[in-house]
């Protein structure tokens, strides 16, 4: 199982050069729910979900959710 971080907007994959997918199979793999969590927490993305991906039958697990940072303005829009 790949731990990713899935945009809640938009639903891609963050990428280990910091773009983003629609490709699971593209996303940044982490080692644990808690580091995805922390790093999704720091970036400007606004609402997340941690997910776990298994590959072998494309199906998701939704681990986690959170608010990141945003990117300005994108906070007072969600509050």
């Amino acid at each position: 199982m790949h731990i990713l971080i899935e945009n809640n907007t938009t639903f891609e994959y963050l990428t280990s050069t910091g773009t983003w997918t629609k490709n699971p199979r593209d996303g940044k793999h982490f080692p644990a729910t808690m580091t995805a969590f922390r790093v999704a927490k720091q970036g400007t993305i606004g609402r997340f979900n941690i997910v776990g991906h298994i590959p072998e039958t494309n199906q998701f697990i939704n681990l986690n959710h959170g608010l990141g940072k945003g990117l300005p303005g994108e906070i007072a829009e969600q509050v």
